[in-house]
């Protein structure tokens, strides 16, 4: 008892001192934004100590804290069923109401860095049930597999099986889906997911064709180049600083603090990647208002030591796809953040797609912040969460 009460006293005098921790502004509702940037801040800052001191390993401190699952509740609108595809934990939710024709499909990606998170967390329960309400769709939360138990690129691996095992004949006879509506979706680590998901499949032959749209919401898309003027002007948040993505993100990759230390410092590329680097030159690809007077430099090559070979692989960045493999992309939704480290990957995005002839929805919120979408339940009831909640799905409906 003592134990868990010096913890509280720790948390909230952390806590005290970052609530005071100035944010843009800009943006609506502040005292609540704060207040969650706090709570965030303080979370992370007691998970470094108590991995420094042998206690609790830096992400399980936010597992206890923050993550807590939902049951598969159905209700007079949407049946709620907890199974798997090809021995990978799903929810889906299906319409009760008959349809005369077959429904679209959504797959959504849960966001969490690739760490943390789940389809049965309130949060994404909640949008699943609204978007299958709204649209008279069937919806698909996927509960890949997280790091660091399972780095990269099992995550990956598991949608890709999910997405191929709905796309059996089949399966969408039985679930009543057109083929022709079926969109991948995610947010934040699962619009990367989903990103690199749908060129997967887009660039493979017995799949080519099969996906019509993908939504992107604050997608992190390159991990090349962290010294770009939003990773700059967020660095400190809100919500997400650039010591905490780093931080999950080499648990992603098995890495070390060493390489966390090297992506901190752009100096995690190795020699011979230099020819990539023209994918991801937000100087060619930035609209000038978030140039701002910063100076492109490229990455610092050569200076890591150890090897990890994923940092050259377009699944974990898919801003390294070539303009061949991009133009075969299907019809693409994006939302970006202001205040969000993550930002400038989704405008380059934007802009390769564009140039290769996709078609591209691009929906900038400029009082926005990283993982927003998560935050429309109680208590946090953020109408920046339920303005993106509605761009996202009035996309939706326009487009499937």
């Amino acid at each position: 008892m003592g134990y868990k009460i010096l913890c509280f006293g720790i948390f909230c005098v952390l806590f005290a001192y970052y609530i005071y921790t100035p944010i843009p502004e800009n943006i609506e509702e502040r005292w609540k934004v704060r207040m969650i940037d706090a709570v965030v801040k303080t979370t992370s800052l007691v998970a470094t100590l108590f991995e420094e001191t042998g206690l609790m390993k830096y992400e399980d401190t936010f597992l206890t804290l923050s993550v807590h699952l939902s049951k598969p509740v159905s209700d007079e609108n949407v049946t709620v069923i907890d199974t798997d595809f090809s021995d990978v934990p799903v929810r889906l939710y299906l319409p009760e109401k008959k349809s005369e024709i077959l429904r679209p499909a959504i797959i959504y990606l849960h966001g969490g860095a690739f760490v943390l998170g789940s389809c049965k967390m309130q949060s994404y329960d909640d949008l699943n049930r609204w978007t299958a309400n709204k649209l008279d769709a069937v919806v698909v939360g996927i509960d890949y597999r997280l790091a660091p138990q399972y780095p990269f690129p099992a995550a990956l691996e598991d949608c890709v099986l999910v997405v191929k095992f709905l796309l059996q004949d089949k399966i969408l006879e039985k679930y009543g889906i057109d083929p022709a509506r079926i969109c991948i979706s995610g947010d934040s680590a699962g619009a990367t997911l989903a990103a690199a998901a749908t060129q997967l499949l887009q660039n493979h032959p017995e799949y080519k064709d099969k996906i019509k749209a993908q939504a992107l919401i604050y997608p992190g898309l390159q991990f090349i180049d962290i010294a770009m003027p939003s990773h700059q002007d967020n660095e400190q948040g809100p919500i997400m600083s650039m010591e905490m993505g780093v931080k999950f993100l080499t648990l992603y990759l098995n890495g070390n603090s060493s390489l966390k230390k090297a992506m901190l410092r752009n100096e995690h590329m190795p020699e011979g990647s230099r020819h990539l680097f023209k994918f991801v030159n937000w100087s060619d690809f930035l609209p000038d208002k978030y140039k701002k007077n910063h100076i492109y430099t490229e990455p610092v090559l050569g200076k890591l030591k150890a090897s990890y070979p994923a940092l050259l692989d377009s699944r974990l960045s898919p801003l390294l796809a070539s303009d061949s493999q991009l133009q075969s992309l299907p019809l693409t939704y994006i939302l970006t953040c202001e205040h969000d480290i993550v930002r400038d990957d989704g405008f380059i995005y934007v802009a390769r797609l564009r140039n290769v002839g996709v078609q591209v929805t691009h929906d900038h919120i400029e009082d926005g912040v990283h993982g927003a979408i998560t935050l429309t339940t109680l208590p946090y009831n953020l109408q920046l969460a339920l303005r993106i909640r509605d761009k996202y799905i009035n996309w939706l409906e326009k487009n499937l």
